[in-house]
């Protein structure tokens, strides 16, 4: 429990500085870290980390995908668009096909690349946020919280009234009255946290109600995900996606219900669905 404890104090204060400078090349890197060794972590498990070529290619991608923002934010490579860099990725990935055909088949190949894009991508969203004009950080800490903050509520629901074991051989301690209390209560965790920033903080009006429904949405959302990466772990016969944070796991294991949520909370950031 203690070095649970100390890993999870460690990885708050890192968290609270990259969100501090979210405006700076920093959070660009914190972000590409992540994405590097998700997709890292994910290959190590499906044992697509035997083929050096191909990954290093994916993590120069991961990398370069959060990178390229900072570049477009000052007006440079704007030429070195996501589509020309994308398209080389792909290219890259091909030659190493036909070089490699006889061990790289077709499968690793589209798993490689589809993880890699899967994973750029949702957590490049959480920089699209970190550069908006207004409430960046809170934008930031509402997704986070929305994809996190339900396992709290589930936890003590389900182990008040948990009966029900829906998914005994993915994850056999959800049980259906947890998943009920913490989606209800990750509506109530994201009204609270936009209530201190709008009213206490004074930051910018707050569309409440969207965001309750926004909360419980992401409950689910972030379980699919959860549930997924589980039952990755489960047919690759692996405990944790990594110990990156002692007794917490990998990047995988802390930030899996992150990788559908962030996507879902932009989309909504972005049609004007959160903020007045």
């Amino acid at each position: 429990m203690s070095t649970r404890i100390k890993s999870a104090a460690v990885a708050i204060v890192i968290a609270i500085i990259a969100l501090i400078l979210h405006n700076t090349f920093i959070f660009n890197l914190f972000i590409g870290f992540i994405s590097v060794v998700a997709v890292f972590e994910i290959f190590r498990a499906t044992g697509m980390d035997k083929f050096k070529y191909q990954a290093i290619a994916c993590y120069v991608f991961a990398g370069l995908d959060a990178l390229m923002p900072v570049f477009y934010k000052h007006g440079l490579l704007y030429f070195v668009s996501y589509r020309l860099y994308l398209g080389l990725y792909v290219l890259a990935m091909c030659i190493l096909y036909l070089y490699d055909h006889k061990n790289f088949k077709y499968d690793n190949f589209f798993f490689m690349m589809g993880a890699t894009v899967l994973l750029s991508y949702s957590f490049g969203t959480l920089i699209n946020m970190s550069n908006m004009e207004v409430g960046g950080v809170f934008l930031i800490v509402l997704t986070l919280a929305g994809a996190w903050l339900a396992d709290s509520g589930a936890y003590f629901v389900g182990r008040k009234f948990g009966k029900t074991h829906p998914w005994p051989e993915i994850s056999p301690n959800k049980t259906l009255e947890g998943l009920i209390g913490g989606v209800v209560c990750n509506g109530i965790f994201l009204l609270i946290i936009s209530f201190v920033y709008d009213v206490i903080l004074k930051g910018a009006s707050v569309r409440y109600v969207m965001v309750f429904f926004a909360g419980m949405a992401c409950a689910l959302i972030g379980l699919v995900g959860d549930l997924t990466a589980s039952m990755i772990k489960r047919q690759t016969g692996i405990k944790d996606y990594g110990n990156i944070m002692p007794g917490h796991g990998g990047i995988m294991d802390r930030f899996d219900s992150v990788i559908l949520v962030a996507p879902f909370m932009y989309y909504l950031i972005s049609q004007g669905l959160i903020l007045k």
